[in-house]
């Protein structure tokens, strides 16, 4: 099991520094192929060596080598999780190559939008349709009867959280929308406790700002995007078990 965390994690690492240019781009609708990466503040090229993930950041003390201008955190943190999520996703479902492979890819889609969310307030529908394309593809190559329980699980999951958007739309936007029923294709049933998980985490963001800032909270705005994506690796990982607990604590 060592081995396939340790290939997981760096081959995660890697693909971390890779969605860190396209949640850099795609929102600006720049090509994500070239030219190669470049500093936002000179626009002097990373050479290879200052693109290592991770330790590259650590090594220039978080700043451009040509003009010294901060290197955000968020990169190094964004590779370092993708690269975990990576080697846990293997872990838990190294018994099952397809369901590895959409793991692979659901957690790669996660990443990008947090980012994409976090830095810019915007979930691209460029990357959705894009993550909805290949999980529909490896789901119908390898297992074309689950394909209706995972259409019901996005229409649903799109749904739900649909109305939460027409009921507070300041609080929600049409990209969460989206993002839900991209996870209900990728997880099926699951997508529950990963809905529930996610709404959970915003809601105590929410009160813990409240706590802070009182009725200022209100003028704080909170991406939504992240706590959508912490419940759909919680899903991923333990959305089937967190079901069977539930089932077998209350349905008898």
């Amino acid at each position: 099991m060592v081995p396939i965390a340790s290939f997981a994690f760096i081959g995660g690492m890697i693909a971390g520094s890779f969605l860190g240019v396209v949640a850099h781009r795609v929102p600006l609708g720049h090509s994500i192929v070239g030219p190669r990466s470049q500093c936002p503040s000179c626009g002097a090229q990373i050479a290879a060596h200052d693109n290592v993930p991770v330790l590259s950041w650590l090594f220039l003390r978080g700043r451009c080598r040509s003009c010294h201008a901060r290197i955000p955190a968020r990169y190094p943190l964004m590779e370092l999780g993708v690269g975990l999520a990576f080697a846990a996703t293997a872990l838990v479902l190294r018994g099952d190559p397809a369901e590895l492979a959409l793991g692979l890819v659901f957690v790669a889609i996660l990443a990008a939008i947090t980012l994409t969310d976090l830095e810019r307030r915007v979930i691209p529908n460029a990357i959705l349709l894009v993550g909805a394309l290949l999980g529909l593809g490896i789901a119908a190559a390898t297992d074309a009867a689950s394909l209706p329980e995972r259409a019901a699980a996005a229409a649903g999951a799109g749904a739900f959280l649909l109305l939460f958007a027409l009921i507070y739309p300041r609080g929600m936007g049409m990209g969460d929308v989206k993002l839900a029923a991209v996870m209900g294709l990728f997880l099926g049933v699951s997508v529950l406790p990963a809905l529930l998980v996610g709404i959970a985490i915003g809601a105590l963001v929410g009160f813990g700002l409240m706590l802070a800032h009182g009725p200022e909270a209100r003028k704080h705005a909170v991406p939504f995007g992240p706590f959508l994506a912490i419940g759909g690796v919680v899903g991923l990982l333990a959305g089937s078990q967190l079901i069977d607990a539930y089932l077998n604590q209350f349905v008898r």
